[in-house]
């Protein structure tokens, strides 16, 4: 198939990469810089562009990979080529799409990208939606090219998804930084916690979270909870941080026994 790229960041990257590996020919890449645009398009064999007035109509589908309050502009000006327009968004609804033509889906790699780290894109899961069967159809048999993970998911339960992926992919980062933080201000490396880290993301490939919980909260360790809370005494935040995650373990922990 021949596709355009509209986007030239991490998720345009890796995409562009996993649709050229399976033989598709990718034929712009567009990013209102030119050099970004030109640096994806030397990889993937396409034309760089950075206006889309500049867009050439002898492609096979649209994919708008930018920025969520930009899809909508995006969308309206690609429309005029009446051809297959798709964003890769969480948590934009389809209808962002239909406002301007009836050829739309959405091509939402549920994953964490980054330019410089390689990722196996056929183990990344490629959740679909297409205004119509037949859209659906095409998107499915293009995604199975690049992916041995695809789903139908609505645009109610892309955004659930989207922000079940928030609390965890996001939110953790976030707390492993201000664990850097803290070991920091102490001369220790965050390495220290790398082998705890990975071995509390492999439980979870093969057990429910709840099952796996460990820590002071969810054994009720108040003393322990309460030395580490004054140790936080001047940081405020993360007190009140400690504490609302500590609640929340706690009262799972709860439900989980009494439901048990």
């Amino acid at each position: 198939m021949r596709i355009t790229i509209i986007g030239s960041g991490n998720v345009a990257t890796h995409m562009a990469a996993a649709f050229k590996n399976a033989g598709h020919g990718i034929v712009q890449v567009y990013s209102p810089n030119l050099q970004n645009a030109a640096l994806l398009a030397y990889h993937v064999g396409a034309e760089a562009i950075d206006n889309l007035d500049h867009i050439n109509a002898d492609t096979g589908m649209f994919v708008i990979s930018v920025k969520d309050d930009a899809i909508t502009a995006v969308a309206r000006a690609l429309a005029v080529h009446k051809k297959l327009i798709v964003h890769t968004s969480g948590a934009t609804d389809l209808n962002s799409l239909l406002a301007f033509t009836p050829d739309a889906g959405v091509f939402y790699p549920l994953q964490t990208f980054s330019k410089v780290r390689e990722i196996d894109f056929r183990s990344v899961p490629l959740c679909l939606e297409g205004a119509g069967d037949e859209i659906l159809a095409q998107l499915k048999q293009l995604a199975f090219t690049i992916s041995n993970n695809v789903y139908t998911v609505n645009s109610a339960q892309r955004k659930i998804l989207h922000l079940a992926a928030v609390f965890a992919c996001n939110f953790p980062n976030y707390l492993y930084g201000v664990a850097q933080h803290l070991l920091a201000q102490h001369q220790m490396e965050f390495g220290m916690l790398r082998p705890l880290i990975l071995e509390t993301a492999q439980k979870v490939q093969e057990q429910l979270p709840g099952a796996v919980q460990t820590g002071p909260a969810v054994r009720n360790d108040a003393g322990t909870m309460n030395a580490h809370l004054q140790m936080l005494s001047d940081m405020p935040g993360l007190q009140d941080i400690y504490t609302l995650l500590s609640q929340g373990i706690i009262k799972n922990n709860n439900d989980v026994t009494a439901n048990g």
